[in-house]
């Protein structure tokens, strides 16, 4: 008999995570797959199961697999999965839940501090041999009040390092329970008034979109400092950009956009006051693993006995 289909949305899994799966034969849907080409995937292989990496699925590619039970994100954040869809099918839908969280956490920490300390501008200016001692001022981050919207494992380890670095911690979370000492939960209004730094670790959802926009970021701070490392929809651009240019926000570090990857023509390249990087918070060597073991994992927790079978 030959073995079932898995999917995987991507060109490569961890060695590891193969180790786990090799009662399955692994289906890759390349570098950049489109929800076209999942389908055509899905319906010539009819898998048990998708891994997902990059791209999404939809209604489509599940009506394309009626053998399909689960959905398992590579990485924490299952937007790209329409969950509405798989409930209504039967299929579970499972996310790798803080399999990147120490990578997310740090990177959030480094746009911080790239943003609080000027580091992109000034290895800018040191390399086109200016040396601006005399005239610039970085930001403390000693005494100020961070808040963080969402504390699941990323947003909790995030809080965890700017506690020790001495920042006041602040958040938000409606599910969040049992939360450690360093964190004082506010609702958001105080959140967007109290804080000097704003970082984002929530899932995107239609409740949450646009978190960030013209009126709530009238409400921060002036020159409050923005980072988002969770999912670029939290936040209107457009408004951003207008909170840049007049002030509002003081600087941002952005590893998440609202199209991925982001048009040529983007309005934030080239912004003096922002600090980019392509979606790769959860993108190191060790969280590669983490995330291709939980994921199998997770898959293997709902069609491992079928499979054995």
């Amino acid at each position: 008999m030959s073995k079932p289909a898995l999917l995987v949305t991507a060109a490569d899994l961890a060695p590891q995570a193969l180790a786990l799966l090799q009662d399955f034969e692994i289906v890759y849907a390349g570098k950049t797959p489109q929800p076209a080409d999942i389908v055509a995937l899905a319906r010539r292989h009819d898998p048990v199961a998708i891994i997902v990496r990059y791209g999404q699925v939809n209604a489509e590619a599940m009506d394309a697999a009626p053998s399909l039970k689960v959905i398992s994100k590579h990485g924490s954040g299952i937007d790209t999965i329409d969950k509405v869809a798989a409930a209504a099918r039967g299929i579970e839908v499972k996310a790798a839940v803080g399999a990147n969280a120490a990578a997310v956490a740090e990177q959030a920490m480094a746009l911080l501090l790239a943003c609080a300390k000027s580091v992109v501008k000034l290895n800018d200016r040191m390399h086109h041999g200016h040396w601006d001692k005399a005239t610039h001022k970085s930001v403390e981050l000693a005494g100020r009040t961070v808040g963080v919207v969402g504390l699941g494992a990323i947003g909790r380890r995030f809080a965890r390092i700017a506690a020790a670095m001495e920042m006041r911690v602040i958040g938000f979370d409606p599910f969040a329970k049992d939360l450690p000492d360093h964190v004082r939960p506010v609702d958001l209004a105080t959140l967007w008034s109290e804080a000097d730094v704003i970082s984002l670790h929530c899932p995107l959802t239609e409740e949450n979109r646009n978190l960030l926009n013209a009126q709530t970021l009238s409400q921060c701070k002036r020159g409050v400092i923005v980072v988002n490392t969770g999912r670029g929809g939290l936040i209107d651009e457009a408004a951003l950009l207008a909170a840049l240019e007049s002030g509002q926000v003081g600087m941002a570090g952005l590893d998440a956009f609202a199209q991925e990857p982001t048009p040529a023509n983007h309005p934030f390249f080239g912004h003096p006051q922002l600090v980019l990087s392509p979606h790769i918070g959860g993108v190191t060597s060790d969280a590669y693993v983490n995330m291709g073991i939980a994921a199998a994992n997770n898959v293997l927790a709902v069609v491992g006995k079928a499979v054995a079978a």
